[in-house]
């Protein structure tokens, strides 16, 4: 007996009703389904349940089930990336939510450009929490260098993204999701001129999505609460 219905049910009724106790509307946080380790049976299972955002930390397992899977997902790039993987992904992924340095910006603008794809959206990963174990721009980091990333053509940056430590007590996370709701409009007020909008906000896991929600995030990415905890003995 598959947990993937019950799990996915639990997941979207915590998602309701965090973002109605916030005063926002639910359509506003969109979950993504994190495949992580996972077989394509399940994430399967899930797109038959109406998901169609779907998460993987790992380019090998996202192109792998990008090709078994129906076209009309989309998929989400959210583990740390590593410079040579760009050119497996640009032309497959919706967003990728993990992109910590000008550096990394800079390859995906050229991968797309030499893959023919016209726009690629990106999401600013920053460490808010100042943890070394941690990949991400520190806040200052990304304000000094905000304008050479919007400078990029192909790539279009739209909002930013963070991991909270882990803890056992979510409201723990509160401080970390505040603060880069805060520095997103920082960058707003920084930018006005340049018309730019990096508001959505990907922040929140299985543990403290809600907490996320009620911060402001756009995009919670969950995992366990789906699919169970994660299997790494094929890995």
């Amino acid at each position: 007996m598959s947990h993937v219905p019950e799990g996915l049910k639990e997941a979207l009724e915590q998602i309701t009703e965090a973002a109605e106790n916030a005063g926002r509307d639910p359509r506003d946080v969109t979950l993504i389904a994190v495949g992580k380790t996972k077989p394509a049976s399940m994430i399967r299972e899930a797109y038959d349940l109406g998901i169609r955002d779907f998460g993987e930390n790992k380019v090998q397992e996202l192109t792998a089930k990008y090709e078994e899977l129906p076209k009309d997902i989309r998929w989400h790039m959210i583990g740390h990336l590593q410079s040579n993987k760009v050119k497996y992904i640009v032309d497959k992924v919706a967003l990728i939510h993990s992109v910590d340095s000008l550096k990394l910006a800079k390859v995906i603008e050229k991968e797309a450009a030499k893959k023919g794809v016209e726009h690629i959206d990106i999401l600013l990963e920053v460490n808010v929490s100042g943890e070394e174990s941690k990949f991400g721009m520190t806040p200052d980091e990304l304000l000094e260098q905000i304008d050479e990333f919007l400078a990029l053509e192909r790539v279009r940056v739209r909002g930013l993204m963070t991991i909270a430590p882990f803890t056992e007590d979510p409201e723990e996370s509160r401080p970390h999701f505040r603060r880069l709701r805060q520095l997103s409009v920082d960058i707003q007020q920084q930018n006005r001129h340049n018309n730019i909008d990096v508001a959505r906000l990907s922040m929140g896991m299985s543990g403290d999505f809600r907490i996320a929600i009620e911060e402001g995030a756009s995009y919670v990415r969950i995992g366990t609460m789906i699919f169970g905890e994660r299997d790494y003995s094929h890995q």
